[in-house]
């Protein structure tokens, strides 16, 4: 079973590359900030106590991110592997993760972080924005604020992969196809 950390900041293109990886290797894609916004679509109890934290362009609760996830390992221990993207975005996340993974004697193989400069990722997410109607995505002061709670907050979980052997650094700029190609020579290499 292949598990691998899609990792970057809002904009990098995690979702897009996440599907094409999901395709050519066969895996599963959990996003957790796609589960989080459906889950505030539909009204449920964990949509209604994230919401707010969402709106301010913030990370949502660690406890209830794990709880999210460790579900979802649960669930899916027999496939081919899969790709979180959105997940861990702590290092409190990233400790538990390791060991909710344990418990089924799994690991995280590599996280690939797509590394794109923040002028890049505001003109993507204004963009996406605009095509897509999310909220979270069409006003520059929140963005701003998502890629600086990224860089407070998120940004240290790279290091905790790094020391453990797991991390790649990909260059997020170019073509899909470019950056795909990018991401699948570094997947490539751990078979």
């Amino acid at each position: 079973m292949l598990n691998i950390v899609l990792f970057g900041p809002p904009g990098a293109g995690k979702g897009t590359q996440a599907d094409l990886l999901k395709e050519r290797y066969g895996l599963n894609h959990i996003s957790t900030g796609e589960v989080i916004r459906e889950e505030i679509r539909n009204g449920s109890a964990l949509g209604k106590s994230v919401e707010e934290y969402i709106a301010r362009g913030e990370l949502a609760p660690d406890g209830l991110v794990i709880d999210m996830i460790a579900d979802y390992v649960q669930a899916h221990r027999e496939c081919a592997g899969n790709i979180y993207d959105g997940f861990p975005r702590t290092t409190v996340q990233a400790e538990e993760f390791d060991k909710i993974m344990g418990r089924h004697g799994l690991s995280v193989d590599l996280m690939l972080f797509l590394d794109v400069p923040d002028e890049v990722l505001i003109s993507r997410l204004l963009l996406r924005g605009k095509e897509s109607g999310r909220a979270d995505d069409a006003n520059a002061e929140v963005i701003k604020n998502r890629i600086d709670v990224y860089k407070a907050q998120t940004a240290v979980v790279a290091d905790y992969y790094a020391k453990q052997g797991k991390y790649a650094a990909i260059d997020g700029v170019g073509t899909i196809e470019e950056i795909f190609g990018r991401l699948c020579t570094e997947i490539d290499a751990l078979k």
